[in-house]
């Protein structure tokens, strides 16, 4: 059998290792648009900060350690076109164009940057981050900047933000909505991680709508939004992705966005030798069993192992649920959450919990809390969602919870879970026990109260 493989991040990178490994004798041929393969954006953050020295450091694989696996490697090798019909693919390179057939082909579209159509954008030193190029670029003017501009408050904002004020620089963050990471984290967290995003050097400006971007001998001078007027020598554009998918809009079957429509098995719904994962599908979504956009490597890589298990075992296996578990540090806290937020919670039916505990006996001497905040149905108490913060890294933690959700456990499941006790590490009552405990509490009467 021959596959193709379009795209060498991470759900192309999984699907290469899962056929080496169940089919070692497969004719694998492998495409990838730029010069270096399986780069991890995941791990810019590490570059930008100096943590990571080089970004050679930050792949997965290399062309030489594909190759190396018997892997056919085609190195800027740009897939413009795919015909189901005769199962060929179309590739552009400096060449010229050519075609080449396949028995199964495996897309991994990715996304690529918004670029929002405002005056300036187009000025010297206004800056995305997506992939190993930008990243690059975005390191290399941290030399210079005195005063740097993040439009967009979502993960690869606060990233970039971050970096940016750690090296000395005046940051600002500008975001249309009212507070940064409003899809991962509620207010009762981001409100404090603001506050100390500030003491470090990053400010935050909500509800503000970037308009323009001012100009002066051809290089970004400031930014102006629907409120006021920022000076600025550097903008870092960050205001999300859309999936990399017009080059297929006739040729597979997508929804108004541009997600391409998979069935069960990661299987294109219109044609069934073409398997497709990562950013540019939906995927299922364990607390509402709806499934969503859910940009995150962990979930790539799942589907790349399903994808190509699937090309190989004649659909033989479905893609689980997830719950669109994260976590994060900004500055001197970490965080991470899991399943449903506010933003996306119906409070007619999901109730919830925020209460902060200490992690530790008093007798150690460590006074360190943990923020924490449950989503359940009002129902059934099944948990639907949780979020943790800390100055202590227990972020771990949230895999239980997420764990939790998929196995359709409730606040008493969680409640009276058997978490282990060592001082070192937690109290006789871990906080997630703690924190089912006190959404109970105030669930139930006091004539019905469990603890």
């Amino acid at each position: 059998m021959k596959i193709i493989v379009v795209g060498t991040s991470h759900a192309g990178y999984e699907a290469v290792q899962t056929i080496l490994k169940d089919a070692p004798e497969t004719e694998i041929h492998l495409y990838e648009r730029g010069k270096t393969a399986s780069f991890l954006s995941c791990g810019i953050q590490t570059y930008l900060e100096g943590i990571s020295d080089n970004l050679d450091d930050i792949h997965y694989a290399t062309a030489d350690s594909y190759k190396e696996q018997g892997v056919n490697v085609h190195m800027e090798s740009d897939v413009i076109g795919v015909d189901p019909q005769a199962k060929t693919i179309t590739v552009r390179t400096a060449e010229g164009e050519s075609t080449e057939a396949y028995d199964k082909l495996f897309l991994s579209p990715g996304a690529v940057p918004v670029q929002i159509p405002i005056p300036g954008i187009d000025a010297e030193h206004v800056y995305y981050l997506r992939g190993r190029e930008w990243a690059a670029k975005v390191k290399e003017r941290m030399a210079s900047s005195k005063k740097t501009i993040v439009v967009g408050g979502g993960y690869i904002g606060i990233e970039v933000a971050e970096a940016y004020a750690k090296a000395g620089i005046e940051t600002t963050v500008i975001d249309s909505l009212d507070a940064i990471l409003p899809t991962y984290l509620d207010k009762e967290f981001t409100d404090i991680l603001e506050s100390n995003a500030a003491e470090h050097g990053m400010k935050f400006q909500g509800n503000e709508k970037v308009q323009e971007i001012k100009v002066a001998d051809g290089k970004v001078a400031g930014v102006i939004t629907d409120k006021g007027e920022y000076e600025a020598d550097t903008v870092v554009m960050a205001v999300g992705v859309y999936p990399n998918t017009a080059w297929l809009k006739d040729t597979l079957e997508m929804n108004e966005r541009g997600f391409i429509e998979v069935n069960e098995h990661m299987q294109s719904v219109t044609n069934p030798d073409i398997y497709v994962a990562g950013d540019a599908t939906f995927i299922p979504f364990a607390p509402t069993g709806q499934k969503r956009g859910i940009a995150l490597a962990s979930n790539a890589r799942r589907q790349g192992v399903i994808a190509a298990k699937n090309i190989l075992h004649n659909n033989a296996f479905e893609m689980p649920a997830v719950s669109g578990t994260s976590a994060l540090a900004l500055f001197d806290y970490h965080f991470a959450c899991t399943g449903l937020k506010d933003i996306d919670s119906d409070p007619e039916t999901v109730g919830s919990k925020y209460y902060e505990e200490q992690i530790r006996p008093d007798f150690v001497g460590d006074d360190t809390t943990v923020h924490m905040k449950v989503h359940y149905d009002k129902e059934s108490h099944r948990i639907l969602g949780a979020q943790l913060m800390s100055t202590r890294d227990v972020m771990l933690s949230i895999n239980a919870i997420s764990v939790a959700i998929s196995a359709g456990w409730t606040l008493e499941d969680l409640a009276l879970a058997d978490f282990f006790f060592q001082p070192e590490y937690d109290r006789p009552w871990n906080f997630l026990n703690v924190l089912a405990q006190q959404a109970l509490g105030e669930t139930f009467g006091s004539d019905k109260e469990l603890f």
